[in-house]
């Protein structure tokens, strides 16, 4: 091969690897327009899939640049914080995140202060105490009342129960802000009710195959429960499928929260009582636009709350 030939050759191969990026989702806007980065928990879940659509859909109608990425566990906080360092160092205009761990996200907040990169939370608060001991500040914060949809949930078993029975709950993750919230929520409403018990709660880390696993072994172990609780539909529709295998279906009354697709097709077939449903796309829309009002100089409000509701 000629030398030009080879210099050519390189040249489409360097080419190609700068198509092959990282991120999720990459929606170009216009030259000299801001680009911002929403950063979510992870792809594999409908919620933040909603999140991502309602972000592409503002940065098309604001001519920004969009850059999405997540981790592939939501579990997973420390690709997270790796995946925002690299977006402070490549200094895109605004961060938007939804963090995975509310204070393990600080330091990268920190960095992206220093750094002059605005930071936006979406869906899950960072944890406040361990912001203000660092330093560290957010332009905003947008999402639901997760502690007001555990109250929801919790007052919508009640009522199926007819006040008494027992309630097996799954968790999210130990420790995270939003399951936190709605577990408070859910076990105050219950606790007004003293014929309805709590038999078991325990972490099923936001996915559908724990969901199953641990469901299923509270299950052995509570056969005779009447309620299911789970923080998220993923984790209630794993349940769903033990609940299957158990020959229990329509037996036992599920509630979920996220009002995902799936859930609502489980709820219309009547092997689902409930889920309390966010409106995600909402939150990624306003982020995106809230980002590109942050950057050129505009003020925005410190926290926009996003509706909630019952959906049985």
């Amino acid at each position: 091969m000629k030398p030009p030939q080879i210099l050519l050759l390189l040249a489409a191969l360097v080419s190609l690897a700068g198509c092959n990026r990282s991120e999720k989702s990459a929606v170009p806007g216009v030259a000299g327009q801001p680009t911002i980065a929403l950063v979510v928990k992870t792809l594999n879940n409908p919620f933040f899939i909603e999140m991502q659509k309602g972000a592409e859909d503002a940065a098309k109608k604001l001519g920004a640049n969009l850059i999405v990425q997540a981790a592939e566990r939501e579990i997973d906080v420390e690709r997270q914080m790796q995946i925002i360092e690299n977006l402070i160092e490549r200094k895109v205009s605004a961060l938007c995140i939804t963090p995975s761990g509310s204070r393990e996200i600080v330091p990268v907040i920190v960095k992206a202060n220093k750094a002059n990169i605005p930071v936006l939370i979406v869906d899950t608060r960072a944890d406040e105490k361990a912001l203000a001991a660092a330093g560290g500040k957010i332009a905003t914060f947008i999402g639901s009342d997760n502690y007001d949809g555990g109250k929801i949930a919790g007052a919508f078993m009640t009522e199926k129960l007819g006040g008494k029975g027992s309630v097996i709950v799954l968790e999210g993750i130990p420790g995270h802000e939003t399951g936190d919230a709605r577990l408070r929520g859910f076990r105050e409403t219950i606790a007004k009710s003293p014929n309805i018990r709590i038999v078991a709660s325990q972490p099923a880390n936001w996915e559908r195959d724990q969901g199953f696993n641990v469901f299923q072994n509270l299950l052995q172990a509570n056969p005779d429960v009447s309620g299911l609780f789970a923080c998220s539909d993923l984790m209630a529709l794993g349940a769903l499928e033990a609940i299957a295998a158990a020959g229990k279906t329509g037996k036992i009354v599920v509630v979920g929260f996220d009002a995902q697709p799936e859930a609502r097709e489980a709820i219309k077939q009547g092997r689902m009582a409930a889920t309390v449903a966010q409106f995600p796309a909402r939150m990624g829309g306003t982020a995106v636009e809230y980002a590109v009002r942050i950057v050129r100089g505009e003020s925005v409000p410190a926290f926009t709350p996003v509706a909630i509701e019952l959906v049985k």
